[in-house]
């Protein structure tokens, strides 16, 4: 996608994406946001894209850390829960309880009771959280074997980007096809009508991105809420303020003006 048109409809998104977050605030309503692929497929980008232009305070991403030894031994879907959003919250999560389903099971991190036990209560607990009135969506960034090497290659050849190239993702160009009889059987349990996964194809960055914001935004019945009216007080007289000596403070050097001309 040109980049023009892409920026131009991206801007046009985010600004929808305001006005969305603006109506879970004053509905008090709950979004959950799951992203989920390969890895380089594009998720980090379009989370950027979407929260850019959003107040932290309402939406939040979630990327959780390898469990401690303490979380191996609790409930699996605990850790999860105690991210999941409070009313006029909307949190995205970068990865999510499906890591079970994918990274997990296919570098054999869990047992096999516990991978099948985790694809009987996914839908159960996705079910849950749709009928206590939380918003549930879920996208699947599909990436080709082709343009995921090409992005690892860049990420190594990048030293601004190499720190994003784990010895995880390494082992995954050896394991493409065990990592996609992962995601099929995962769609195949979790793929459920109350909470359906959609796929974003993603070999096109810009493209996916356009694609998933604007797909978000037409799942959602939100309407534009009216700006909270602010007015700007007058500045009072002065008091008889005086600023300290500028001697007395350390300054950061003006290392800009060695730029200028």
């Amino acid at each position: 996608m040109a980049r023009k048109p892409y920026e131009r409809e991206l801007l046009r998104l985010q600004h929808e994406l305001v006005k969305l977050q603006e109506w879970v605030r004053a509905e008090g309503a709950r979004l959950v946001v799951v992203f989920e692929g390969r890895d380089a497929a594009g998720k980090g980008g379009a989370i950027k894209r979407v929260t850019e232009y959003l107040n932290p305070r309402i939406a939040r991403v979630a990327a959780l850390p390898a469990p401690t030894e303490r979380q191996r031994t609790q409930w699996y879907f605990q850790r999860y829960v105690e991210h999941l959003p409070a009313a006029g919250e909307i949190v995205l999560f970068d990865r999510s309880w499906y890591n079970r389903a994918g990274v997990e099971r296919v570098m054999g991190f869990c047992g096999e009771e516990e991978y099948w036990q985790f694809l009987h209560q996914a839908p159960i607990f996705e079910r849950m959280l749709s009928e206590s009135g939380l918003l549930l969506r879920k996208y699947w960034f599909s990436v080709s074997d082709t343009e995921q090497e090409r992005r690892f290659r860049d990420r190594l050849a990048d030293p601004m980007k190499r720190w994003k190239l784990s010895p995880m993702d390494v082992e995954s160009i050896t394991r493409w096809e065990d990592y996609s009889r992962a995601k099929d059987e995962m769609f195949l349990h979790t793929d459920t009508p109350e909470s359906p996964w959609h796929v974003v194809e993603s070999d096109d960055k810009r493209r996916a991105r356009i694609n998933m914001i604007a797909h978000l935004l037409s799942t959602v019945p939100y309407r534009e809420v009216g700006p909270r009216p602010i007015e700007l007080p007058e500045r009072p007289a002065s008091q008889g303020y005086r600023r300290p000596p500028r001697d007395l403070q350390k300054y950061v050097p003006d290392h800009a003006a060695r730029l200028d001309g």
